[in-house]
């Protein structure tokens, strides 16, 4: 088996000290050796946020766009080409604030893409501002007298979505979130993987013990997606931590008229002359 190191650069994390991110970097390099793939396998869109700057030390194709766009990125990735294996690294505000409409119709059309979500209830690049997930009455510099609004659960909305596979992880437990990540991509269809991390800089609540003192680990998938939306919803004094559904549906991939003859990266481009082509654009 080869080692996480094959998938680090001469980068150094710049993240703050004891950042969730770490466990999460670790979890997914992890994951990756235990599946076997190589670097050259990989394609990794990233959103905009501390999340993203791990495009600088993870050695696989990479990409890091527009603020809440990963998901369409990656869903063109993976048309263009499906022997990718292609997960898209988001945050809780990148992902389901100035991306929250993606997210509902990725979770719809149910692409063979990972989601990986870094869950922290705030806006950390930006210096600790609430994002869609901070719970009730949570202070944060955006919401000084304590959020006035529900937070939103990226878990149950993939449910009702049509989503294919959800699971909960903790930066805190790396083994465990480690086994999220090698069943999240192993799946295929739309999976997402919602991964509470503590922001040790902008949130002085929900700290790794916060976390320890609540999460627990669950026995089994539900066996319907009613089942699961209720288990996804527990938040608390207990934090349910595993896989909570998943099930076999046609992926997008399966459904595209333009890859019954094979990839698109492997396929001929029907144009005698590409040169005189590019010159009408010059």
């Amino acid at each position: 088996m080869a080692d996480t190191k094959i998938f680090e650069t001469n980068v150094k994390p710049t993240w703050c000290p004891g950042c969730g991110n770490f466990g999460l970097w670790m979890a997914l390099k992890n994951a990756l050796v235990e599946l076997d793939i190589a670097p050259h396998n990989v394609a990794i869109v990233f959103g905009v946020g501390c999340h993203g700057n791990m495009r600088d030390w993870m050695h696989v194709y990479g990409v890091e766009g527009l603020h809440g766009r990963a998901l369409p990125v990656a869903q063109g990735l993976k048309l263009a080409n499906t022997d990718l294996h292609v997960i898209a690294v988001m945050g809780d505000g990148d992902c389901l604030g100035e991306g929250g409409n993606h997210f509902l119709h990725a979770a719809k059309r149910n692409p063979n893409v990972t989601a990986i979500i870094h869950d922290n209830e705030v806006y950390g690049l930006t210096t600790g501002q609430a994002s869609p997930t901070a719970q009730k009455n949570f202070v944060t510099k955006s919401t000084p007298e304590g959020s006035m609004d529900e937070p939103i659960n990226p878990l149950a909305l993939s449910l009702v979505a049509g989503g294919t596979f959800v699971a909960r992880g903790f930066a805190g437990d790396i083994p465990h979130l480690t086994e999220m990540f090698t069943k999240a991509i192993s799946h295929k269809g739309f999976s997402v993987v919602d991964a509470l991390q503590p922001c040790v800089t902008f949130d002085k609540v929900h700290t790794y013990q916060w976390y320890r003192d609540r999460v627990y680990h669950i026995d089994r998938a539900a066996e319907t997606r009613g089942e699961a939306l209720t288990k996804v919803m527990e938040w608390g004094e207990k934090i349910p931590l595993g896989v909570f559904y998943e099930e076999q549906r046609q992926t997008s991939e399966d459904r595209e008229h333009a890859l019954q003859q094979g990839i698109l990266t492997a396929s001929p481009l029907g144009i005698p002359d590409r040169d005189e082509l590019l010159k009408l654009f010059r």
